[in-house]
């Protein structure tokens, strides 16, 4: 909160004073007799101001202002002075302190430097946050790759779920690029720097699942040579992604929504529960409620796993992404082999945009692979054109679009030279693919 105070002086007396009156302002105070107990206890990014007295034993006022602009070079420090003192305040703000105050000091001129250095202090806060979520959308837009309307929604749905702690139900359909949504759930969010553990619920044999979700102890059954620890246990802290969460077995769906529920599980054959902190983000093809009405899921897990979902579009509903898609991929797979990549022609991109892709992005990133091989994609030529002229016309254009806005970095007026279009046609246009010049500023 914009209203924090951390007050650091050895003299008891001065602490109370101070925190009477900013108590009584409104503020919330921290107080601390030593600076060393002060830099203990500083939150990263500290949404206040630190009050400091210059003369303490041990940590000086002047020395842990130094070692305060070490940690947060913008953050506020106020020094409280005695009248000999003064002389070493001034020098002290030329190295970086915020005010000082000297005593005795009133209320009210205390309260007024408070004032102006949290309206400060949230200048920069908010600075800094806008600086993040520019770089984390960066990251974002490079990773998940498209610039479709649908695609532009999920990474902003991305972006707001990452930071929150509920369990997310992703929904699409095979290589459409669940597990890739998944991870970015956990590296755009708090949980980054702990596991991410993914477990493909198809894969498992029923007689195994229990001790590859809980683990077990030696000698829980036969064949069980050793401690070990189980998806859920080893997830601990972090995040555990089931793929394919439909084909869990509903004996396992039970002991689940009991973790989900109590966060603690047990391994087989023990008897002593293990607290575990993880958030859940599952993927399936299939609708989840449809298959509990079917009693092939428990509808109990089913609305526990879906508390915020996204829906992942298939290829042949975003095919403006498909030329962007293919460069990458392409690219990327002639630099591995260490080749040059090839260019894409005309036909080759009216065969790409008529085919349907059942298998999705990782089909298509199949195709780049070949064609970076420089082999034929026989499957593509004879693809059938079962959608209209008009959506692929569309397809096209989108993608005429965005390969001007990148070559010119976003400038309309070369955009509109390049393309012959009137500045009221080409905004109609960009307005009904969803693109936005911002996106191409710097490309």
């Amino acid at each position: 909160m914009l209203n924090s105070v951390i007050v650091v002086d050895d003299e008891a007396s001065i602490r109370t004073a101070v925190e009477q009156w900013l108590s009584l302002s409104g503020f919330s105070v921290q107080l601390f007799a030593r600076g060393e107990d002060c830099l203990a206890r500083l939150p990263r990014d500290f949404p206040g101001v630190v009050l400091s007295d210059v003369r303490m034993p041990g940590l000086s006022g002047m020395q842990l202002l130094e070692r305060l602009r070490q940690l947060d070079p913008d953050l506020p420090v106020i020094l409280l002075t005695g009248h000999g003192d003064v002389p070493m305040a001034v020098e002290a703000m030329r190295n970086g302190a915020y005010d000082f105050l000297e005593k005795p000091f009133t209320p009210q001129h205390l309260m007024g430097s408070l004032g102006r250095a949290l309206e400060k202090r949230q200048l920069v806060l908010e600075n800094r946050r806008l600086h993040e979520q520019a770089d984390l959308k960066a990251q974002l837009e490079s990773t998940l790759l498209g610039m479709s309307q649908g695609l532009q929604q999920l990474r902003r749905q991305v972006l707001e779920l990452a930071s929150l702690p509920v369990n997310v139900l992703i929904r699409g359909e095979t290589g459409s690029g669940k597990e890739r949504v998944a991870r970015c759930l956990h590296d755009f969010g708090p949980r980054a720097d702990k596991p991410f553990v993914a477990l493909n619920c198809a894969a498992i044999p029923e007689s195994l699942f229990e001790a590859e979700l809980f683990g077990h102890e030696s000698g829980a059954f036969t064949g069980a040579q050793g401690k070990r620890i189980g998806k859920l246990e080893y997830a601990n802290g972090g995040t555990l992604f089931l793929d394919e969460i439909e084909s869990m077995p509903l004996a396992q769906q039970a002991k689940l929504l009991r973790v989900i529920q109590e966060h603690k599980l047990e391994r087989l054959g023990a008897n002593q529960s293990i607290e575990v902190d993880l958030r859940i983000i599952a993927a399936t093809k299939p609708d989840l409620l449809q298959e509990a009405r079917a009693g092939r899921f428990r509808e109990d897990l089913a609305y526990r796993l879906n508390v915020a979902e996204l829906r992942l579009a298939p290829l042949r509903e975003r095919r403006e992404d498909i030329p962007l898609l293919f460069e990458h991929f392409a690219r990327a797979s002639a630099e591995r082999l260490g080749r040059n990549a090839s260019p894409v022609s005309g036909a080759q991109l009216a065969h790409l945009l008529a085919h349907d892709w059942p298998g999705n992005v990782r089909e298509l990133a199949n195709a780049a692979e070949r064609h970076a091989l420089g082999l034929d994609a026989p499957t593509l030529a004879a693809a059938p054109q079962t959608h209209s002229l008009a959506g692929q016309m569309e397809a096209f254009e989108a993608q005429c679009l965005r390969a001007a806005l990148r070559q010119h970095k976003g400038e309309i007026k070369g955009v509109m030279e390049t393309l012959q279009l009137p500045r009221r046609t080409l905004n109609e246009k960009m307005q009904r693919h969803g693109l936005v010049r911002e996106d191409f500023l710097g490309d």
